[in-house]
């Protein structure tokens, strides 16, 4: 079985100008900054699923909301709305010091924030457990100075939990993770305030198309 970080570097080598004769995703570098945000929004709509309804209190008072980091937001983003019972995922900064922090502030080691995304889930079709599993395997949970290409302490992988139950599901998910060999670093740390990105950031690849240049999913678990 080919690594994340394998994968990565194919992904890498697949959207270089050499590969295609144009350039593709790439690290954070090449991101659109904020000026490019009208062109972002200039392509195609939001996924069905952020254009319908939910009842965020109602959610979060049953237990449906999680918050993950693991690299780009975009990728993590992208693999977790695909999953059945998954309702929205949206982009944006987690466990920093400053208020409504902006992109060039995170990037720049200013705010202290990850790149992380808050998913809402229906608790009667899906676990949190379900949703975390699929975390650990759509990143490398053993990378400690950022994920694939994107180094940097934004990038760092972490779950922030909203109460005791999810740090037991994740905490066990690790133990089990350790126990087939993975060298796990991710950070445990309680939820707090979560910003949203900017809006060029969210459902960057439905707008854009393509698929994550640097998350894969790569099934870790037995079962």
């Amino acid at each position: 079985m080919r690594s994340l970080a394998a994968l990565c570097a194919l992904a890498l080598l697949a959207c270089s100008p050499a590969a295609e004769g144009t350039s593709g995703p790439g690290p954070s570098e090449a991101r659109p900054a904020a000026g490019d945000a009208a062109a972002a929004s200039a392509s195609p709509a939001a996924s069905a699923k952020d254009e319908a309804p939910i009842d965020r209190e109602a959610l979060e008072a049953a237990g449906g909301v999680g918050y993950f980091a693991g690299g780009c937001f975009w990728g993590v983003e992208h693999f977790l709305e695909q999953m059945d019972g998954v309702l929205r995922v949206e982009s944006g900064y987690m466990g920093g010091h400053l208020d409504s922090p902006s992109y060039e502030q995170v990037v720049a080691h200013e705010s202290g924030h990850l790149e992380a995304v808050r998913v809402y889930f229906d608790p009667q079709r899906i676990a949190y457990k379900a949703v975390a599993k699929r975390f650990f395997e759509i990143h490398d949970p053993t990378q400690a100075d950022g994920q694939g290409p994107d180094i940097g302490e934004q990038y760092r992988s972490a779950v922030f939990v909203t109460g005791a139950e999810q740090r037991e599901v994740v905490e066990g998910l690790i133990a089990q993770l350790r126990t087939r060999g993975y060298d796990v670093v991710t950070q445990i740390r309680s939820a707090d305030t979560f910003w949203p990105a900017e809006e060029y950031h969210q459902n960057y690849y439905e707008k854009k198309g393509g698929e994550p240049y640097c998350h894969a999913r790569v099934k870790r678990f037995e079962d």
